[in-house]
C-alpha cells in the first residue's frame, strides 16, 4: 500500500492559505490591529458616529421590536435562553416525532415562560412566550393578544397530557421563522421585499438547507437555487448593474454529500460543474451569486472551487460571482488576500461580502475534539472585530478588483467603513433580514449617510428554519453581542461602542484566559492527546511522507516474555482491504510460553503494585508521549493491518494516548492514599486500594490499538501485572505498542506479549 498517491498530497493553489491556519492569537491580532488602525482622530470620529447610531436606534425602536427584543429577553444568560438553543439543537437530531414531543414536555414545562410575559413591551417578544408555553392548544397571534392570559393558561394546562407539544414549539419556531425567513419561496419573499418600506433596499436570497447527506438531497438543492435564479430573472426588478440587483446565495455543502477535504478530487470534478451552471444561469438572467463560507476545515477547497469556476472564460465580462468572508477566522486576511490577487490576475471584479462569522461555537469544539495546537478562529469578540476592519480596509484598498459588501449590525463596525470609505459609494452593507432595521434606517436615509444596504433574505419553510435559527440565535444571543446590548437601555453608549482596538490592546492582544488552549482542557488533572490537522495540506502531506516511510518494510513480531522475544509458529498479517498485501509476520506464543508468563506476573506483580499510584502514572504518561513521538509508524499499522481510514487512524491512537493518561490520573485519584470505608457494623476502617492480581487482555480486532491499550493500562494503572493478547488480524500493532510500553518503564515481568490465535492456555 502506498500513502504518496493520497488526495490530500496534491498541491494548494493557494500555497500561502495555511500560514495563519492556528496561528498564535496574540501575534496574529497585534499584526492586524497594525493593518486596522486609522489613527488616533479617526478613531476618535468613528466612536462619534458610532454613538450617533446608538442614541438614533434607540429613539426609532419602537414596541413591535422584533428579534432584538426576544434576544434580549431570552439571552444566553438566562436559564430559558440557554433551554430554547438546547431544544431547538436537538430537534435537529431527533428522527422522529414521538421522542421530540417528550424531549419537549420534559423540557420546556421545565422552564419559567410565564415570568417573561408582560416583562417586555414587544409584541413578538409576547406572542413567541405563549408559544413557548402552550402545551393542550395552540393559539394565533389575535387569540393572545384579546384573551385573558391567566384564565387562558389554567384553561390550558388541563390539556397537557394530549400529545400536541412538539406542535407548540413548532408555533413559537414558526413565530420566530416569521421574524427570521423572507417567505416560504422566492415569489412570496420578492413580494414582501417590494412593499414600500422595504424599498430602499437590496436583496440577496438565500435558500434554506444545508448538508446534504444523499445524491438526491444535493440534486433537489441544485434544483431549488435554479427555481429561485429563474424566479428572481422573473420578477424583472430594475437595477443600474448587477451590483444593484438581486442576488442568490448558495451553500456549497448543499450541493454534493461529501462535501469534505478527504474526497477533494470527487468534489472538485463533481461539484464545480454544478456551480458553474449556477453562475452562468444567473449571470444569463443579470443578478449576482454568492458562495457562503462554512467551516474552518473546508476553506481551502472552497477558495479552490470558487478559483476553478471563477476563471472558467465562461463567465467573462460578469461581476456578479462573488463569496462571503469570514473575518473570525485566522486566515481570514489572507483569504482576502488571496481573492485580491486573483481578481487582480483575472481582470474580473468580485463581490466579497465580509461577514465576522456564525459557526463560533463549533470551530473551538470541534478544535478541542480534534486536539489541534491552536484554535482556527479568534477567541475574543474584540479580535474577529479587528480582523474585520483589516479586512474592511484592504478590500476597499483593493479598488475595482474587489466589490466590498459589508455585513454587520455593529455600529462600530459600521461607522468605521463609513469612516474608511469616505465620499466613495461603490460598495455596500448588508444585514440580516429581521434584524438591524432601525440602524440601517440611519445608513440609507438619503438625509443621513445615503449608503446601500442589501439584506440577506433566508427562503424556505419554518421545517427548514432550525439549522439557521440555532446559529442565528448563538450568534447574536449572548449577551456580549451588539445586537443583545443595544436594545438594554440600562447599558450605556459608551460601553455598546467600545473600540475594538482599544480593547484588544488593553488585554496586550492576548487570547481569552478563559478558554484553554485544545491541549489543555483536560487540566490540571491531564494533558488532551495530540491531533493532526489533517484539513491543512502542508500538515497532511508531511503525514502521508511520513507513513510513506514507516511502510517501507515488513514488521516481525514474536511473543515477549519476561522482556525476551520467543519464536514459533508464523502466522502472515495480511491488509484486508487488499489481502495481497503481506504486512509482516507474528510468531504464535506456545503453551510453555503463556505459563512461564503467568509465573513470572505472580512474582513481579506485587512489586509493581508497591510501587505506586504516582510511578505508575508517571510510566502511563512516559509510554503516551512514546505513542504521540512514534505516531507515524503506529499509524501506519492501523491503516494497513486493520484496513482503517487516516482520520479513523489518527482517532485511534488519540483515543490510546488518552486512555494511559486518564487511567494514569485516575490511579493516582484513588489509588494515592488510603480511604476510610464503612464496615459491616457500621464502624470505619481504613482500606487501601491494591492491585488484585494477573490480569488477560484479550482485545477485538475493530480497535487494534486503542481498546488494547486501554485494557493494559487500566489494569497496569491499578497495579496488576498483564497477559496481552491482541486479536488474530492485528497482532504487528499490538506488538509495537507493548515495546513502547516496556521503553517507558513498565517492568516486563509485568506485561507480556501473548499472541496465540483462537487459543490461550
Amino acid at each position: 500500500m502506498s500513502f504518496a498517491d493520497q488526495p490530500a498530497a496534491q498541491p494548494s493553489s493557494v500555497p500561502y492559505i495555511n500560514d495563519h491556519y492556528l496561528a498564535d492569537e496574540q501575534e496574529l491580532v497585534r499584526s492586524l490591529a497594525e493593518e486596522a488602525d486609522p489613527g488616533a482622530s479617526a478613531r476618535r470620529k468613528i466612536g462619534d458616529t458610532a454613538a450617533q447610531l446608538v442614541r438614533a436606534v434607540r429613539r426609532n425602536t419602537e414596541n413591535e421590536g422584533g428579534i432584538e427584543a426576544f434576544l434580549q429577553q431570552y439571552d444566553l444568560s438566562s436559564d430559558e435562553g440557554v433551554l430554547l438553543m438546547c431544544i431547538a439543537e436537538a430537534l435537529l437530531r431527533i428522527p422522529d416525532a414521538d421522542t421530540a414531543d417528550r424531549l419537549i414536555a420534559d423540557k420546556i414545562t421545565a422552564a419559567r415562560w410565564q415570568d417573561h410575559i408582560g416583562t417586555s413591551d414587544s409584541l413578538f417578544v409576547n406572542a413567541s412566550t405563549w408559544g413557548l408555553m402552550l402545551t393542550g392548544k395552540i393559539l394565533t397571534l389575535d387569540e393572545i393578544a384579546t384573551g385573558n392570559p391567566t384564565k387562558l393558561l389554567g384553561k390550558l394546562v388541563s390539556g397537557a397530557g394530549e400529545p400536541v407539544v412538539r406542535t407548540a414549539m413548532r408555533q413559537a419556531m414558526k413565530i420566530m421563522g416569521h421574524q427570521f425567513v423572507m417567505g416560504r419561496t422566492i415569489g412570496e419573499a420578492l413580494r414582501r421585499a417590494m412593499k414600500s418600506t422595504d424599498l430602499p433596499y437590496r436583496y440577496s436570497f438565500d435558500m434554506l438547507g444545508e448538508s446534504a447527506l444523499t445524491a438526491a438531497d444535493a440534486q433537489r438543492y441544485l434544483d431549488s437555487y435554479h427555481q429561485g435564479i429563474e424566479s428572481i430573472g422573473d420578477e424583472e426588478v430594475e437595477a443600474e448593474d448587477v451590483f444593484s440587483a438581486p442576488g442568490i446565495s448558495v451553500k456549497l455543502s448543499a450541493l454534493h454529500p461529501r462535501y469534505e477535504y478527504s474526497h477533494e478530487d470527487r468534489v472538485m470534478a463533481e461539484l464545480v460543474p454544478h456551480v458553474l451552471e449556477l453562475a452562468k444561469h444567473a449571470k444569463d438572467v443579470g443578478i449576482g451569486l454568492t458562495i457562503d463560507s462554512e467551516e474552518a476545515h473546508r476553506f481551502e477547497m472552497w477558495l479552490n472551487i470558487f478559483e476553478r469556476v471563477y476563471r472558467d472564460p465562461a463567465l467573462n465580462g460578469w461581476d456578479g460571482f462573488g463569496v462571503a468572508l469570514q473575518t473570525y477566522q485566522k486566515r481570514g486576511r489572507d483569504g482576502l488576500r488571496f481573492l485580491i490577487e486573483l481578481a487582480e490576475g483575472v481582470g474580473r471584479r468580485i463581490p466579497v461580502r465580509l461577514v465576522k462569522g456564525a459557526y463560533w461555537d463549533s470551530e473551538i469544539k470541534w478544535a478541542q475534539e480534534q486536539g489541534l495546537e491552536s484554535y482556527p478562529v479568534f477567541t475574543r469578540k474584540s479580535h474577529s472585530d479587528v480582523s474585520y476592519l483589516a479586512a474592511a480596509r484592504a478590500a476597499l484598498a483593493a479598488g475595482d478588483g474587489i466589490y466590498a459588501q459589508f455585513a454587520t449590525h455593529n455600529a462600530h463596525t459600521l461607522a468605521s467603513v463609513l469612516h474608511f470609505a469616505g465620499s466613495r459609494r461603490d460598495y455596500e452593507f448588508q444585514r440580516l433580514h429581521g434584524m438591524g432595521e432601525e440602524l440601517y434606517a440611519e445608513v440609507v436615509d438619503p438625509d443621513k449617510h445615503d449608503r446601500p444596504c442589501r439584506v440577506y433574505a433566508p427562503v424556505g419553510n419554518h421545517e427548514d428554519l432550525l439549522p439557521y435559527l440555532v446559529r442565528r440565535l448563538l450568534e447574536n444571543g449572548s449577551n456580549t453581542s451588539f445586537v443583545n446590548k443595544i436594545a438594554d437601555e440600562s447599558i450605556a453608549v459608551e460601553d455598546i461602542i467600545a473600540d475594538p482596538l482599544a480593547t484588544a490592546a488593553a488585554h496586550d492582544y492576548a487570547a481569552h484566559d478563559r478558554i484553554p488552549a485544545p491541549a489543555d482542557i483536560f487540566q490540571p488533572e491531564r494533558r488532551n492527546s495530540q491531533g493532526i490537522n489533517l484539513p491543512d495540506r502542508s500538515v497532511s502531506k508531511a503525514l502521508l511522507d511520513g507513513l510513506e516511510a514507516a511502510s517501507g518494510k515488513l514488521v516481525t513480531a514474536k511473543p515477549i516474555i519476561g522482556g525476551k522475544e520467543v519464536s514459533g509458529a508464523e502466522e502472515p498479517s495480511l491488509n484486508p482491504a487488499d489481502t495481497s498485501e503481506i504486512v509482516g509476520v507474528c510468531h504464535q506464543a506456545a503453551a510453555g510460553d503463556v505459563k512461564k508468563a503467568i509465573d513470572q506476573s505472580v512474582a513481579a506483580q506485587p512489586s509493581w503494585d508497591r510501587l505506586g499510584a504516582h510511578g505508575r502514572a508517571a510510566i502511563l504518561n512516559r509510554a503516551a508521549d512514546l505513542y504521540e513521538e512514534h505516531r507515524e509508524e503506529l499509524l501506519a499499522l492501523i491503516v494497513r493491518e486493520g484496513a482503517r481510514t487516516i482520520p479513523d487512524a489518527v482517532s485511534e491512537l488519540r483515543e490510546a494516548v488518552d486512555f494511559m493518561r486518564y487511567y494514569g490520573a485516575q490511579a493516582v485519584r484513588h489509588f494515592g492514599e488510603p480511604i476510610l470505608l464503612p464496615g459491616p457494623t457500621g464502624e470505619r476502617n481504613t482500606y487501601e486500594m491494591r492491585g488484585k492480581g494477573v490480569f488477560i487482555a484479550i482485545s477485538p480486532w475493530n480497535f487494534p490499538l486503542a481498546i488494547y491499550t486501554g485494557q493494559i493500562t487500566a489494569a497496569l494503572a491499578a497495579g496488576n501485572a498483564v497477559l496481552a493478547k491482541p486479536a488474530a488480524p492485528t497482532t504487528l500493532v499490538a506488538y509495537r505498542a507493548i515495546q513502547l510500553l516496556h521503553e517507558a518503564g513498565v517492568p516486563p515481568e509485568v506485561l507480556h506479549f501473548v499472541p496465540c490465535g483462537g487459543r490461550l492456555m
